[in-house]
This record gives structure tokens, C-alpha cells and sequence, in this order.
């Protein structure tokens, strides 16, 4: 059962994706969308769960907290070492932006996806009722994903074969995790601790990349409509969920 339901959100990603590459003449409201969806996603999602999941402290802070800041300052370490390595090797970049970074925060939406399947495993395995409600919130939200996997990967000069192939990758991922519960589970703190290192990274990506480029040449209304669409929209997930 948990298998089958992650087939639908293998057809949700992709469907992400496809709606990310149709409206390539509307670039400034996808990238206002995609800010929206990854900003609900961490605020609303990610860091609620990972909050839940990993609640130890370490001086008093809550460890998920920590490693959320954490990922953030990662995502913009990695950035800036990758390209001043491509600079130093007199690369070309793409608009001052380096592919290894877009193809790299790809494969952490990946990772993201096959732990949505894993939570999916484990939920049916507590109970239908548990099973139903997890599916119904990562089949929901893995359009988002699959809308930001594709944008992140094209956003940074990558060929669009490259964002194709992240994308296929990433709706594979939760078939991969639903089915990898036959085998292992993950402890909840682990979890936990993924959740919010990952979430870091991903409000890094939103609040210095994407929202930024959304409002870099057409700074218009629509764009913050959209960016304020994507946030309620996981909002809506989530309360669905609930």
C-alpha cells in the first residue's frame, strides 16, 4: 500500500516539473511560485516536524533549531566556495551563478523526496489511518517539489536535460523510500535532525536566490502574488493533512 500510494506522488512530481518548464515565457511569477512553495514548505512543514521529531537541546536551544541554521549557513558556504573555485579556474558562469549549486540543491530535494517516501513507509506501518494522512500530505506537496527541483536546477545555467533528469530522479525517490521501509526504519531524532538541516538550506535557496531573481527584472505585483499563492497553498496542505 505505501508503495502504491508513492507512485502518486511520483505522477505529482512530475506533473511539478512539467507545469515549471510550460511557463518558461512567465519566468518571473515561477520563480515568485517556487519562493512560496519553498518558504511554506520549511516554515510550515519541515520545521514543525523537525521540531517534533528531534526534540532534544543542546545549551538550551533546540537541536533541530541549531541545525537549521546550520543547513543555511552551509547552502551559502557552498555556494560561495563553488564559485570562487569556478572563478579561480576562469569558468564561465551563468549570469554569476555556478550549475554545480542548482545541481546540488537538486539532489537534496531528492534525498528530501525519498525520506517523504520513508515517512509514508513507516506511517502505513503505524496504522491506515496514520498511512493516509502522511500520503495525503507528501502526495500533495510533492508537486511543490517537484516544481522547485526543476527550477532550482534550470534557475542555475544547468542544460535542460540535466533539470529533467533531477526531476525524474526526484519522482522516483518516494517509490525508493516507501520501498526501503520493507527493509530499515529510521529513528525519529535522526529524522528529525535531517528535517531541519535540510530546511535551512532550502529557505537559504528561497530568500537569497529565488525571491531575489523573481524581483530582478519584472518587479510587479503578480510576482508577489504568486510567491504569496505558494506559501498558502502548502498552508493548505498542511491544514488538509491535519
Amino acid at each position: 500500500m505505501a508503495v502504491f500510494v508513492a507512485l502518486g506522488a511520483f505522477l505529482m512530481t512530475l506533473a511539478g516539473g512539467w507545469t515549471a518548464l510550460r511557463v518558461t515565457d512567465r519566468r518571473h511569477l515561477v520563480l515568485g511560485l517556487a519562493g512560496g512553495l519553498m518558504l511554506g514548505v520549511v516554515g510550515l512543514d519541515l520545521l514543525p516536524e523537525a521540531l517534533e521529531a528531534a526534540d532534544a537541546e543542546v545549551f538550551a536551544v533546540p537541536a533541530a533549531l541549531l541545525l537549521f541554521v546550520a543547513g543555511f549557513l552551509l547552502a551559502h558556504l557552498v555556494e560561495r566556495l563553488l564559485a570562487v573555485r569556478q572563478a579561480a579556474h576562469g569558468a564561465e558562469e551563468h549570469d554569476g551563478r555556478t550549475p554545480e549549486v542548482g545541481l546540488t540543491a537538486a539532489a537534496a530535494m531528492v534525498g528530501h523526496s525519498a525520506m517523504d517516501g520513508v515517512a509514508i513507509g513507516a506511517a502505513f506501518q503505524v496504522g491506515g489511518g496514520m498511512g493516509t494522512a502522511v500520503a495525503l500530505a507528501v502526495v500533495a506537496h510533492d508537486f511543490a517539489d517537484g516544481f522547485n527541483t526543476y527550477t532550482i536546477t534550470s534557475l542555475y545555467g544547468n542544460a535542460r536535460r540535466r533539470a529533467l533528469a533531477m526531476l525524474f530522479a526526484d519522482a522516483l525517490a518516494p517509490v525508493a523510500g516507501a520501498a526501503s521501509t520493507l527493509l530499515f526504519t529510521i529513528p525519529e531524532p535522526m529524522l528529525g535532525g535531517y528535517l531541519g538541516l535540510f530546511g535551512g538550506a532550502l529557505l537559504y535557496l528561497a530568500a537569497a536566490e529565488i525571491l531575489p531573481e523573481a524581483h530582478h527584472e519584472h518587479p510587479a505585483r503578480s510576482t508577489v502574488l504568486c510567491t504569496v499563492a505558494g506559501a498558502a497553498f502548502i498552508w493548505l496542505v498542511v491544514a488538509v493533512a491535519e
